[in-house]
């Protein structure tokens, strides 16, 4: 494919106030002498791309980010702040100021269109915004309406985003007044499924501690057809280690498990068998639940003519370029990526965070090449790398790749990677904070145990 030859061309963008960098309907004209890259989304891979495009071009190429948001958050962190162990402004970070420094522009307000063929968004307040190169870093949106009455407005919680485990936290106090049967688990469909693992050891854990473990029965509910599938068919011993740590909380299971519906303290749930025939109908009763929920893309994106498969996702190459539409590019949650395996209730792969940043890093590499005349080569290594916190002890995982058969296939348990996710949590809102890309001694650190961002 020949590279793109960026044109000079007059961009209409937002004027950008000091604390959100826009205003709902004033807009700027200037001369863009070189490129123009807008970046949509600001959670790990759309600050990361920010950061990395930055360290990476001249400043005569202007950078733009779009989020609805203006904060960067933390996600990993959800769910302690869930159950209370962790205060939103400790894992949240305003953007704008940390992009002004860099000299990357910042707009806070949802896209309403993507017109890919003027190379063009529409704004909600109907401001527009020109581009020579897209990278959509979106993220998802979360489907709870596929399952009736799922989801924070109707009769579960959810730990996605950083509001949605505020409101987790309020409701987990109220139950905490009349403790009684906890469900947490994942709706079909759903990819990332290591969260419900993570979460309901912390409820347990938190409970013990409030001496009210043993009037609560608990119950995880997964898609999975075994425990420590995880969408990934296992990594190392995760079947067998994970089951350990869910017998060692008295913590009952259900898996090839298909919720189909939810009511007010009643969740009923389909056991299927490998055949996908129904092994067992559950009517589970609850004073508290939180689910995840399946992903598909979200509208603006999903909206594109060839941009997207039947869900949402935006269909890329190896090189995380559009099938389409050769100057977008895109990363994360919001790509398309087929299951590892057909299973008996759906299962999604989960995206990491650093199986994300290395299609960053691919994106980056692919689009200064293009600036500069040369091919498009860089691939990502979706090598992954996983930290979870189970409140008493941990769990961690490297897969190299992502995608079975892998050169490394390693799971292991421990106090010490409670230790690794708080110091990991410090360090990415640190990188975060100073506008960091990819700091020497990460590289060279993971590269010294054979863990690289780009495919060789």
């Amino acid at each position: 494919m020949a590279p793109i030859v960026p044109a000079a061309r007059t961009v209409s963008r937002a004027v950008s106030s000091t604390v959100s960098r826009i205003t709902s309907a004033a807009t700027r004209t200037r001369t863009v002498p070189m490129s123009h890259i807008v970046i949509l989304g600001a959670g790990t891979g759309g600050i990361s791309a920010a950061f990395e495009l930055r360290s990476k071009l001249d400043r005569s190429h202007s950078i733009t980010v779009i989020n609805e948001a203006d904060y960067f958050q933390f996600a990993p962190s959800n769910p302690f702040i869930a159950v209370g162990w962790r205060k939103r402004k400790s894992t949240t970070l305003p953007i704008a100021p940390v992009l002004r420094k860099l000299d990357i522009d910042f707009i806070a307000q949802p896209v309403a269109r993507i017109d890919a063929e003027a190379n063009r968004l529409e704004l909600r307040d109907g401001s527009q915004v020109d581009y020579d190169y897209l990278v959509i870093t979106t993220g998802a949106e979360l489907a709870f309406d596929e399952v009736p009455g799922a989801g924070p407005k109707a009769h579960t919680q959810s730990i996605i985003t950083v509001d949605t485990a505020e409101q987790a936290h309020a409701e987990y106090e109220r139950f905490l007044k009349s403790p009684g049967p906890i469900i947490v688990g994942a709706l079909p469909g759903t990819s990332c499924l290591a969260v419900a693992y993570e979460f309901i050891c912390l409820l347990s854990t938190d409970l013990k501690r409030r001496k009210l473990r043993h009037k609560v029965p608990m119950t995880l509910v997964t898609p999975e057809p075994y425990l420590g599938h995880l969408g990934l068919i296992s990594v190392g011993d995760s079947k067998g280690m994970l089951e350990s740590q869910l017998r060692s909380h008295d913590i009952r299971w259900i898996t090839n498990a298909k919720v189909t519906r939810v009511e007010p303290g009643r969740m009923f749930v389909t056991e299927l068998n490998a055949q996908c025939q129904t092994e067992k109908e559950h009517e589970l009763p609850f004073n508290y639940s939180m689910m995840l929920p399946a992903f598909r893309g979200v509208a603006p994106v999903a909206a594109v003519e060839g941009l997207c498969g039947p869900r949402g996702f935006v269909l890329v190459d190896e090189h995380q370029r559009s099938l389409k539409w050769p100057n977008i590019f895109a990363a994360g949650i919001c790509t398309h990526i087929p299951p590892i395996e057909d299973t008996p209730v759906p299962t999604g792969v989960p995206k990491t965070g650093y199986l994300i940043e290395t299609m960053v890093t691919a994106i980056v590499h692919n689009i200064k090449a293009e600036l500069t005349g040369r091919k498009a080569v860089a691939r990502g290594s979706l090598n992954a790398i996983c930290l979870a916190d189970m409140g008493d002890t941990g769990a961690a995982f490297i897969a190299l790749p992502q995608f079975p058969p892998r050169n490394t296939n390693w799971f292991r348990t421990g106090k010490w990677v409670r230790l690794a996710k708080a110091a990991f949590e410090k360090y990415f809102l640190r990188k975060v904070r100073f506008g960091m890309a990819e700091p020497v001694f990460e590289k060279y650190m993971l590269k010294a145990v054979g863990i690289t961002r780009l495919e060789r």
